[in-house]
């Protein structure tokens, strides 16, 4: 049953998720913290860092970890076929079809209609981690500073997103593992 899930929940971020990574994330998503419940949202939203910051396709790295964590080695290759499997065919088909009518105006547009739907989901997506981030123990005003200072790391600065997340993954456990945490004196 649980392997049956694992792949009905990648298959389907897999054929709806067109597009590439970006816009399989907010279906990943779906099925894993709201359909399935297998995992919580802030803890969807670490695994979606982590994930962003190592090389290779997000959907097969999230399918991977999360079939693994869920269903043991079978899950992890049972996601990540239910991943790939949909996308090869899908891409193949619509590649030749696409090509057939390349030169229409509807195809066109309808290329041009899936980036602001990508863009709307994601930003649902990024809202929905924000709206979390400020109820945990950040705060508001730690969570507008901490979105300022990577936005201004990665845009004016010009460094790597994998090496803020690194960064603030490891300031995260360092806190989580430091010697007051531990005692239960939370005081400075």
């Amino acid at each position: 049953m649980k392997q049956r899930d694992i792949f009905m929940a990648f298959f389907r971020a897999g054929m709806l998720g067109y597009g590439g990574g970006p816009s399989s994330i907010p279906l990943v998503k779906t099925e894993v913290v709201d359909r399935y419940k297998w995992m919580e949202a802030d803890e969807f939203g670490d695994i979606l860092a982590l994930a962003n910051a190592l090389p290779g396709p997000i959907a097969t790295k999230l399918a991977g970890y999360i079939g693994y964590r869920v269903g043991g080695f079978w899950g992890l290759i049972n996601g990540l076929f239910a991943t790939i499997v949909p996308t090869i065919f899908l891409m193949v088909l619509l590649m030749t079809v696409l090509n057939s009518y390349k030169d229409q105006p509807w195809v066109e547009g309808m290329a041009k209609g899936v980036v602001p739907v990508v863009a709307v989901m994601l930003l649902t997506m990024t809202w929905e981690f924000f709206k979390k981030s400020t109820q945990s123990s950040l705060g508001w005003v730690w969570t507008i500073i901490f979105v300022v200072i990577a936005l201004v790391l990665m845009e004016a600065i010009h460094i790597h997103p994998a090496i803020i997340i690194f960064v603030l993954l490891l300031g995260a456990l360092l806190k989580k593992n430091s010697p007051a945490k531990k005692k239960g004196n939370l005081s400075p």
